[in-house]
């Protein structure tokens, strides 16, 4: 059976941002099934609305299934992983500026406050995610605006994720942070997916 990844964007984001599109096109040259859903609303992400679009967009999970998430996209398979029956493994996951403690510097606007009260008010059991998950690889940035290094933690003690941290690479945005590429991405999600 082909080998499916799922590349899902953050807050605000879309298919064709950053390095999705650079990484979908990698990805496709190797053999593997790509996909860069738009998620509803994104800027003003809930997870009622982005885990039903994403189990959609998946269909039946397997042991072939990938993911590669950014910012918020990772909470959203983390908690997507979470709703899977007892017994269904995915492949791995590459999570990329991912958070479960808090966001920094968040401007204050109600709409934003209440984005963000909204999703770290929501308990996830990470435990739950972990029996679904055999390979994780975290990547964060050590200067990233929003995402404080301490939310490596739960990814490294309760999922188990290999944690990676780049230099200099902002919230690896494409917009604000001119990625346009992400080799360490490409290069963890082929060495879990073979």
């Amino acid at each position: 059976m082909d080998k499916r990844i799922f590349i899902i964007h953050g807050w605000d984001g879309y298919p064709e941002e950053g390095w999705f599109p650079w990484l979908k096109q990698k990805l496709e040259k190797m053999g593997f099934e790509v996909f860069v859903p738009q998620l509803p609303d994104a800027g003003s992400p809930r997870i009622h609305k982005w885990v039903p679009a994403l189990a959609e967009v998946v269909g039946t999970a397997d042991e072939n299934t990938y993911f590669v998430g950014h910012s918020m996209g990772c909470q959203t398979i983390a908690r997507y992983l979470e709703t899977l029956p007892e017994g269904v493994h995915v492949g791995g996951v590459v999570f990329v500026a991912g958070f479960f403690k808090h966001l920094t510097n968040l401007e204050d606007d109600p709409d934003v406050r209440e984005t963000d009260a909204h999703w770290f008010g929501t308990p996830i059991d990470l435990e739950k995610v972990r029996l679904h998950l055999p390979k994780s690889v975290a990547i964060f940035s050590d200067d990233d605006p929003w995402v404080p290094l301490d939310n490596q933690d739960d990814f490294r003690d309760t999922l188990g994720s290999e944690i990676i941290i780049e230099h200099n690479k902002g919230h690896f945005s494409g917009g604000r942070d001119g990625t346009k590429a992400l080799p360490i991405a490409f290069e963890k999600l082929l060495l879990i997916s073979t």
